[in-house]
């Protein structure tokens, strides 16, 4: 990876100095990730959940931590209100990776311009192709590099070239945990040490769980990663894995031609598992499962909260599940 100056784009710090009166605003009063954020609308505002389980992480009680996606509601047909777009006129700092949202894409374009952090810009992305096969890593990206490259395709995971769900591999999630404890600790040096003490424990339990995730998946019967939504790129790519993805869009219907592909991956891979997600219908997997003679079990692709314990327990559920689907040892 190359080193992170090169990969933070210049824009990206002008944050900075409108984030630097946070701490005097805010106090030091935790807000739920769900509520209105306390001292009169100043704090971070995360786009989804994982940001929203981030920030706090790394924030702690020193800032107030808002989320412009409700539990259980899928982030990418997100559509923001009156009410929502204002907050973002009076929030320090919107937290968000372009091109899950498309609705927040232009909201933070057009009212937080100055007061936003692309997570997408910390981290390698990987290119997102028609086939959904992802591969092909970059070294970061520039904001003016998202829209016009080769690549764009037309859908909510394509209004960028490149997969936007990097929060699946903890290993890139722990280097956005890192960057993000020093934007805040640079914003607002009175709280600095710990930010960075807080990041620092969070990257180390985000490292931990990738240890985890790739002791447990080195030696499976199985590398087909069946999936109804092409969410699973980093996870696959990180833990030697083959994504072959039912859909791009998650509410858009599979072509016969794209659904006939899948079905032959499937039955000439022996994959016994086709898998679902959360907040979104199973039915075209089950429908799949049913023509190849597999099961189905749901892999989470933590867009949303979980209904029960945080991103971490959500992930240690998902390698159970992998773990089980993929007959690994």
């Amino acid at each position: 990876m190359s080193d992170s100056s090169r990969r933070i784009p210049l824009r990206a710090t002008g944050l900075l100095a409108g984030f630097a009166a946070l701490a005097a605003v805010t106090g030091c009063g935790a807000g739920a990730a769900d509520s209105a954020p306390q001292g009169g609308g100043a704090g971070v505002t995360a786009a989804f959940y994982p940001l929203e389980w981030l920030a706090q992480r790394v924030g702690g009680s020193d800032i107030t931590v808002t989320t412009l996606t409700k539990p259980g509601v899928e982030p990418h047909d997100l559509e923001l209100t009156p009410q929502s777009v204002a907050g973002l006129e009076q929030t320090r700092l919107v937290l968000y990776i372009k091109g899950v949202q498309p609705a927040v894409d232009e909201a933070v374009e057009q009212h937080a311009a100055d007061r936003n952090l692309d997570v997408a810009t910390l981290v390698p992305t990987i290119e997102a192709t028609e086939e959904g096969h992802e591969e092909g890593h970059e070294e970061g990206h520039e904001e003016a590099e998202h829209a016009d490259e080769p690549g764009h395709e037309p859908g909510h995971e394509h209004e960028v070239s490149y997969d936007p769900h990097l929060w699946l591999d903890p290993s890139r999630f722990a280097t956005v945990a890192t960057e993000l404890g020093e934007r805040l600790a640079a914003a607002d040096p009175a709280h600095a040490q710990g930010y960075k003490d807080r990041a620092a424990k969070t990257a180390a339990e985000l490292t931990a769980l990738d240890g985890e995730l790739a002791r447990g998946l080195a030696n499976c019967r199985s590398k087909s990663l069946v999936t109804s939504h092409q969410a699973f790129a980093y996870l696959a790519d990180r833990y030697k894995l083959h994504q072959v993805g039912i859909s791009v869009d998650p509410d858009a219907e599979p072509s016969p031609a794209r659904l006939a592909e899948v079905a032959e991956v499937a039955k000439r891979e022996k994959v016994t598992t086709i898998f679902t997600e959360t907040l979104v219908s199973p039915k075209v997997a089950e429908v799949l499962a049913e023509e190849v003679g597999a099961g189905t079990a749901v892999l989470d692709p933590i867009e949303s909260k979980p209904a029960t314990g945080d991103y971490l327990s959500a992930m240690r559920q998902n390698l159970t599940t992998l773990k089980a689907a993929l007959s690994c040892t």
